[in-house]
């Protein structure tokens, strides 16, 4: 019998059985994919390489630090510069925003009139500002926000950004208005202690975040660790003071005993792993927890359509395009030579109509957009490949923060043996440095009987790519949807 079952081969789920076998503790690990890395891996297809999602590794954590310089050499990883835009109206908005570089590509007539909204809503603000269009609209003006905030945030929550509470956007937009830009653009000596900045280089490990991950999983697999993948979590029940954890693959189903569960599994999922006995309060909560899901449409094309960002956020409301990765930007060993790869990203929820197109469709439909917005010109496109990523995004609804308290004093109560961690486990919009922390902690409160509150991870005043100059920094959760009267 291993000491301790792990859920997900994740970063969450990697890091904690390294961080056990670290300490003598003998462990197994079960994953439902067929690849390690869960949203943080690399998909490879045909030689080409892709990141799910983007994955900078910068990090405030040093223990995590400490963690990839041991999984990965030096040589292994590449220094790359950060940089993202916006592109709206044929035109590259830098970002974070900057006041006279947005004024500048709006051109003379509609900076007049976003400047001439902002002036407005300081005389007649809108009523309410519990919402992210009402808090966004009291610092920006309509224009502004109808621009910048409105559609790319609608596109990637899939609802009306008025049922997305102000919680988010205060977090997210640093405190940051219209006026205080305009300031600070004319007047960049001045009121530079309220100012704070993003990181302007970050470490990629060269073959993309998955080679971390591959690695970590070799070494624990030096160890004598146990890693099951395509088997899923099926059952989890409780025999003469041990777990006994049900798992199905292709071979069938068998039945493993141990001491203690550490969980990356969706949460709502381990909930009804549970089985019958968990009161109806508990599955109802399960039950109303959300996700939003994720597909990548990787477009192959000449090197000249290539770009110096890591991503480019898509505004334009004529497309349902998201988000625009340049994979030659983040690695060139993920890209081949005189080629580059682009990655369209699509926020979608599993079995809508993106979901369920078959990848042709998806290939042509992205190249569709692509030509539209002048990203590329008409036949640019080589190749296409698709990507699918479910559960993606935990979703911040309104009843979300309930739903994960009632789950929480439920496992604390009866099941304190079974540790949930990481984004999914948790149903916490964390990084991958998060998640990896949550784990280690987990590992150290089964070892050595550390009891450390791993909810406290990332419950942080400062974002987690903000670098401070000065002055208050802001926290990173995903947005909170208002209810909707529904």
């Amino acid at each position: 019998m291993h000491s301790t079952v792990i859920v997900g081969a994740g970063p969450a789920g990697l890091t904690a059985a390294y961080e056990l076998t670290r300490r003598g503790l003998s462990c197994e690990i079960f994953e439902a994919d067929g690849v390690v890395g869960g949203i943080s891996r690399t998909e490879e297809r045909e030689g080409w390489r892709f990141d799910i999602g983007g994955h900078r590794f910068f990090t405030k954590v040093p223990r995590v630090e400490r963690f990839w310089d041991e999984v990965l050499g030096e040589e292994d990883f590449l220094l790359r510069p950060r940089m993202s835009r916006i592109y709206y109206n044929g035109r590259f908005f830098d970002y974070p925003l900057k006041a006279s570089n947005a004024l500048k590509n709006l051109g003379l007539v509609e900076s007049l009139r976003c400047v001439g909204s902002y002036a407005w809503t300081r005389i007649r603000p809108p009523a309410d500002q519990s919402t992210f269009e009402g808090w966004v609209a009291a610092r920006f003006g309509w224009r502004l926000y109808g621009i910048f905030f409105k559609t790319y945030t609608e596109k990637v929550w899939g609802v009306p950004a008025t049922e997305i509470q102000a919680d988010w956007a205060a977090q997210r937009i640093k405190n940051l208005s219209l006026g205080k830009a305009i300031i600070n653009a004319l007047l960049p000596n001045r009121n530079q202690k309220e100012i704070t900045s993003l990181i302007e280089e970050f470490r990629y490990p060269k073959l993309g975040p998955g080679m971390m991950w591959e690695a970590c999983a070799a070494k624990i697999g030096e160890q004598g660790v146990p890693l099951h993948l395509s088997t899923r979590v099926e059952h989890i029940r409780r025999d003469s003071g041990t777990l006994v954890v049900t798992v199905r693959s292709s071979d069938g189903t068998r039945e493993i005993r141990c001491h203690d569960l550490i969980s990356s599994m969706p949460m709502n999922a381990l909930i009804q792993a549970l089985g019958p006995g968990v009161p109806g309060i508990v599955i109802e909560a399960a039950a109303k927890l959300k996700y939003r899901d994720f597909l990548t449409v990787a477009l192959v094309v000449p090197e000249r359509f290539s770009f110096p960002d890591n991503w480019i956020y898509i505004h334009s409301p004529e497309v349902r395009l998201g988000r625009v990765q340049n994979y030659g930007s983040w690695s060139p060993f993920l890209v081949q030579e005189g080629r580059t790869c682009l990655g369209l990203e699509y926020f979608v929820n599993e079995g809508d109509d993106l979901w369920e197109r078959s990848d042709e469709d998806l290939v042509r439909f992205g190249t569709a957009e692509l030509e539209k917005l002048g990203l590329v010109t008409p036949g640019a496109a080589q190749q296409g490949y698709v990507v699918r990523m479910p559960k993606a995004y935990p979703v911040y609804d309104a009843d979300y923060a309930d739903s994960v308290e009632t789950i929480r004093k439920y496992l604390d109560a009866e099941w304190p043996e079974i540790h949930p961690v990481g984004r999914n486990g948790m149903h916490r919009y964390n990084n991958q440095d998060h998640s990896m922390l949550t784990a280690m902690l987990a590992a150290e409160n089964i070892a050595e009987g550390a009891g450390h509150d791993i909810w406290e991870v990332n419950v942080e005043s400062e974002y987690h790519e903000e670098r401070r100059v000065s002055g208050s920094g802001t926290g990173r959760a995903a947005p909170v949807f208002a209810s909707s009267g529904r």
